[in-house]
């Protein structure tokens, strides 16, 4: 077998020098762990009958898929798997692979991720938050006091008086997650409405005033709960890897 594993025009890459490339930008970790990843994911596919896809299953999916990227033309599909380096065949190989991994997430780790989505809930809520953040205390307070009597809208004050960046934009600090925030804000801002108003908060020896643009509860579905489903699966091949010896041979 050649060692050639890439070629450039008719200069030659082999295997130990990818490996070596790979080492030297400290990708190498993430890259072994992606093919041993995979192997787990084979061996177990191979050894479970009760984990399979039916014909129409994996032709929705793929009907599914060219409606999402706009492939329904059928040239525009062709251009697009030989873009791929793909024949169709192929391209129905792995869209079958990936149903059946998500079979095996199902049945592996489904039940624990949603477990845990219920018994933390209220750490993964998201908030649409404004804030101002000043140095003193007693100009905290002015503010806060001038916010309650109406006399300036938060969006002034923060362009006036707040020190981070967000200051331009009135103070918008975007979606954030509660469990990312600190302790005590987190605590400040539970049983909280949109509108509402909190703080000042002393954070880290500066004073913060929030103002809660709107609340997003948690579901357990979409983005939240590819997340925490990849996750836990990340865990669960991890856990069918510690047993084993696991060896680099590249000479």
């Amino acid at each position: 077998m050649t060692d050639n594993f890439i070629t450039i025009d008719d200069q030659a890459i082999s295997l130990k020098q990818a490996i070596g490339y790979l080492n030297t930008t400290g990708d190498l970790p993430k890259f072994i762990q992606r093919i041993l990843y995979r192997h787990i994911i084979e061996q177990t596919l191979s050894q479970r009958l009760d984990i399979a896809v039916e014909p129409q299953q994996i032709e929705q999916a793929i009907v599914n898929f060219r409606v999402q990227n706009k492939l329904t033309d059928p040239s525009r599909f062709e251009e697009w798997l030989n873009s791929q380096n793909l024949s169709y065949d192929a391209f129905q190989k792995r869209v079958s692979e990936s149903l059946r991994v998500e079979l095996l997430k199902q049945k592996e780790i489904q039940a624990e991720a949603r477990q845990y989505f219920n018994e933390n809930k209220a750490a993964l809520d998201r908030v649409v938050l404004s804030r101002i953040v000043v140095l003193a205390q007693t100009l905290a307070t002015e503010i806060q006091q001038q916010l309650a009597d109406g006399t300036a809208t938060f969006e002034a004050l923060a362009k006036q008086h707040s020190i981070t960046n967000d200051s331009s934009v009135g103070g918008m600090m975007g979606t954030l997650q509660l469990g990312q925030l600190p302790p005590e804000i987190r605590q400040q801002l539970n049983g909280r409405s949109a509108g509402d108003i909190v703080g000042p908060l002393e954070v880290e020896g500066r004073y913060t005033i929030l103002r809660i643009e709107q609340v997003l509860p948690a579901a357990y579905e979409g983005d939240l709960r590819k997340q925490l489903e990849e996750r836990f699966f990340a865990q669960w091949l991890q856990n069918q890897l510690k047993d084993h010896e696991i060896k680099l041979n590249v000479e």
